[in-house]
């Protein structure tokens, strides 16, 4: 049965403040970014990664995936980016410590012509950090948006390896790339290992605006449904990245979620 998580960063609190607040709300993962702060990998020891991991299972949780979006440019050579993969590999490393199998991020647009030098540097990159994950046993997670489903898929199908998934976000989908999430479960089921449960719309000038649950776009029944229908199992995690009542509307959020799944199940 699908769970329902929480990006803990979008409560505005310090992190075990916000594993409080998340136990409260009854949902079952967090996914917290580890780009910056008291969460980055360079600022903690072996000691404190096992206090917090101690901490979260003793409330009940558990890390559904670590967010390692920092704008990193996969589509750079080698050379140019090499600095931005290892640190993204010392978050997948902090993922196993924290004992959750998925990090996610954002590669950028993928290039419309498969044979440019971009196309084939965004490939090669996806391919460093999913072999690295092959290693130890942690998926590197593309987030959707702001490319459709299909052209993300045949990316991450010349990648050589196991590990490179997908994070999907059907807000992401639906406002930015103008794609019913629903069509796009379908065309990445085989790659999908967490999802954001996040909503929005496109506004009449191009730009896009997110809403709470349930007001944007989103189908969230038929979404969810679908999801289902391919055998996904993982987690919906609430992400609210605007607003000024973030934790009502996250509250509101999981409400909405346990109401569908509980039609589901």
């Amino acid at each position: 049965m699908m769970k329902i998580g929480v990006i803990p960063d979008s409560f505005q609190v310090p992190f075990k403040e916000a594993v409080i607040l998340a136990r409260d709300l009854g949902v079952q993962g967090l996914q917290p970014f580890v780009t910056r702060g008291e969460m980055a990998p360079e600022n903690l020891s072996r000691e404190d990664r096992a206090d917090i991991l101690k901490y979260v299972k003793a409330n009940g949780l558990v890390f559904s995936a670590l967010c390692a979006d920092f704008g990193m440019n996969f589509k750079a050579k080698k050379e140019e980016n090499e600095a931005d993969v290892q640190r993204t590999m010392r978050m997948m490393d902090l993922a196993r410590d924290f004992d959750t199998r998925v990090i996610t991020t954002h590669i950028g647009r993928v290039p419309d012509d498969e044979n440019c030098e971009e196309y084939f540097n965004m490939v090669n990159t996806i391919e460093r950090l999913g072999r690295y994950g092959d290693e130890i046993g942690v998926c590197f997670a593309t987030e959707t948006g702001p490319e459709p489903a299909l052209p993300l898929r045949k990316v991450l199908e010349k990648a050589d390896t196991r590990s490179a998934k997908v994070n999907l976000d059907p807000a992401n989908l639906f406002m930015c790339a103008g794609e019913n999430p629903v069509n796009s479960v379908r065309v990445l089921q085989d790659y999908i290992v967490h999802t954001h449960a996040k909503d929005g719309q496109m506004q009449p000038d191009g730009s896009y605006k997110e809403y709470r649950l349930g007001d944007g776009g989103v189908p969230f029944p038929e979404y969810i449904a679908t999801l289902k229908y391919v055998g996904y199992d993982g987690f919906l995690t609430i992400e609210r990245e605007a607003g000024a009542t973030r934790f009502d509307d996250i509250r509101h959020g999981a409400e909405l979620l346990r109401g569908i799944l509980e039609t589901l199940y």
